[in-house]
């Protein structure tokens, strides 16, 4: 499937609400909707200004797109005190933002039985828009680290081949052990399934090599690091370190 373009795009807030205590969703009305195409799994880079004045660039999955509606919904993390999260945390209807999208080459992969999809908080908002996207009766397993309880949300997906676990880092002592050990113990089916890793790179690293020693091969596992613990993501959006 042919990935679309990216173009430059001048957006505005559309309306604003917390799905969790610490997932806020954001809704842009995109001009000419009509003219919009994405993939799920696709993301969207937002322009702001560093404290310092620097123009820094900051990257959202795109968590759904309505032509009907003409908006672009991202789900945002609220962590970190860098310039995304201050322009999150502050947002109201109306304010103008510029953007590129759609960004990002990890899609779902066609030929795949199956999908699998891990990672942190970070992870869900693109995730969640690709197993949305999973053919009705194609298996989709999710394991996913988030705080607490508070922090699950809903599946909108149709059919009953869809698994998620979940695991708080409120309760474990190491936490991204505790996701590797769910996924080394869901049974999986035998055929070749395709793995989406997303979120801090430390995490997605260890997840990787969890499914390597599985057996898996790296050209069936997409891995995509989204932040760096204790380290600002560089200007264009991305952390320098990837994901090994």
């Amino acid at each position: 499937m042919m990935v679309p373009e990216p173009r430059s795009l001048q957006l505005t807030v559309g309306h604003v609400h917390d799905l969790t205590p610490r997932m806020r969703e954001i809704s842009l009305v995109v001009p000419a909707p009509g003219q919009f195409a994405y993939l799920p799994g696709q993301d969207v880079s937002l322009g702001f200004t560093a404290l310092d004045g620097t123009a820094v660039r900051r990257r959202y999955s795109i968590r759904r797109f309505s032509s009907e509606r003409g908006l672009l919904d991202i789900d945002v993390v609220m962590h970190g005190d860098g310039p995304g999260m201050r322009w999150a945390q502050n947002v109201s209807e109306g304010m103008p933002i510029e953007a590129i999208a759609p960004r990002g080459k990890i899609t779902l992969a066609e030929g795949a039985a199956w999908h699998l999809f891990a990672g942190d908080a970070t992870a869900v908002p693109a995730a969640f828009a690709m197993m949305e996207a999973v053919p009705e009766g194609m298996p989709a397993f999710g394991f996913f680290l988030v705080d607490d309880a508070n922090e699950r949300q809903l599946l909108e997906a149709n059919g009953n081949r869809r698994t998620i676990q979940w695991r708080y880092q409120s309760v474990e002592a190491d936490p991204g052990a505790a996701l590797a050990a769910a996924i080394g113990g869901t049974s999986l089916p035998p055929t070749a399934g395709q793995a989406y890793l997303a979120g801090e790179v430390g995490l997605v690293s260890a997840l990787k090599a969890g499914l390597l020693l599985r057996g898996w091969t790296g050209d069936r596992i997409a891995a995509k690091a989204y932040w760096n613990r204790g380290r600002a993501n560089a200007g264009h959006g991305e952390p320098e370190q990837k994901a090994s």
